[in-house]
């Protein structure tokens, strides 16, 4: 299967490249859900395809808007640009948008978002007959709906799912808080997550509010745990899924890094399960509770979580300058200290989860320091290990 990860900007798509993702998937300045991540330039564009077509890999471009009349303005020069930059596939959402996409630019591959609500064999069948090249299924569906529309639909016609991140307390994405409460429209990238803020409800002949009592934790009613699906890959591999996806977008390089790095090996490993050490893994990165979603329809699920996420590691460096045998070049991303063993994420599994002991750190100017301190510095610290460009330490 297809390991596909989110790139935010350009340093999240380097940190997914990196860390051994077989596509990404990313957005220009305009069509897409992510308003508000960094997203890439039409020269980023270019540059990161080349560079992931150089290494064997696949770069798809979000058109995801659900979109009105005026969004159309510009979306065919945009098209041009896209199938010129040589992007392997565009992602929509939109009917119009698909059918606009077929007609401007019948050579570019077009894949059906999860925000189209692909949950019947029927609705796959249609978008097949449309052009989609992949479907991106809703999460609401079970293992054994999944491999039902797999028989359904042409060998030729991918099936992509989501494996791994943020649930979506509305239905396939479709949401309307952040609309009805900021102004600002979920489904043309511009949410502010309104369902992840503490409520409360009050009944219509009282004035005094009373609070919506779901657990000890608190009233985040909208509030969805995280997904996550680590350990089974081999039953989605099993009934025919082409691709897996990574949520997070607007997540960290760090976030990148571990999830993927975690995904990657787990792939690599099947039929063997994940260990328990690689599973941990992703408790290391940001994250709610963790849930398997609607996968598997029999089990009772409980999605509510938390407003804010927690983490057991914390994001310290990344190397700059791959290691000669006898130093590193490092970013500092959190202070760090000499005497300090830092943990080492990296996707050579000869060294990943070793430690790093801080014995000297050399500053810009070659001068000992005690500790890195100054945001983003770029110091030298002695290390034998074969680190290599983008790996990361962590505490």
């Amino acid at each position: 299967m297809e390991l596909l990860a989110p790139a935010g900007n350009y340093e999240k798509f380097l940190t997914a490249l990196h860390f051994g993702a077989d596509a990404f998937y990313l957005a220009g300045g305009r069509f897409g859900l992510r308003a508000f991540a960094g997203n890439f330039s039409n020269e980023e564009i270019v540059k990161a395809t080349n560079l992931a077509h150089q290494c064997g890999k696949k770069v798809y471009v979000t058109l995801n808007i659900i979109a009105k009349d005026k969004d159309f303005d510009g979306l065919d020069e945009y098209l041009k640009f896209l199938l010129k930059a040589k992007v392997d596939a565009v992602i929509v959402a939109d009917l119009g948008v698909l059918e606009f996409v077929r007609k401007h630019a019948p050579k570019l591959a077009v894949h059906v978002s999860t925000q189209a609500n692909i949950i019947n064999s029927y609705s796959a069948k249609l978008m097949a007959k449309l052009g989609a090249k992949r479907l991106i299924l809703a999460r609401e569906l079970s293992l054994s709906e999944i491999a039902e529309i797999r028989k359904q639909v042409p060998k030729e016609v991918e099936i992509e799912v989501f494996v791994h991140g943020a649930m979506c307390m509305a239905y396939s994405g479709r949401c309307l808080l952040s609309n009805y409460l900021t102004g600002r429209d979920s489904n043309h990238g511009e949410c502010v997550q309104a369902c992840r803020w503490k409520y409360y409800v009050r009944e219509v002949s009282r004035d005094d509010e009373m609070e919506v009592q779901e657990d000890e934790k608190g009233t985040y009613i909208f509030n969805s745990k995280d997904l996550n699906m680590l350990s089974h890959l081999g039953e989605l591999q099993k009934i025919g899924v082409d691709s897996i996806k990574i949520e997070g977008r607007m997540k960290s390089s760090y976030y990148v890094a571990t999830v993927v790095n975690a995904y990657r090996q787990a792939l690599d490993m099947l039929p063997k399960k994940p260990s328990k050490a690689l599973c941990d893994e992703l408790l290391k990165a940001s994250h709610r509770r963790y849930t398997t979603g609607f996968y598997y329809a029999n089990e009772q699920r409980e999605f509510i979580e938390d407003s804010m996420p927690v983490q057991d590691s914390e994001f310290v460096a990344i190397v700059t300058r791959a290691g000669d045998g006898k130093t590193v070049e490092l970013e500092m991303r959190n202070k760090f200290s000499v005497g300090e063993k830092l943990e080492i994420l990296s996707p050579n599994p000869k060294i990943f989860r070793k430690k790093l002991e801080i014995s000297k750190i050399f500053n810009n100017a070659g001068n000992s320091v005690d500790c890195a301190k100054v945001v983003q510095e770029r110091v030298v610290v002695p290390c034998k290990l074969p680190l290599l460009e983008g790996d990361i330490l962590r505490r």
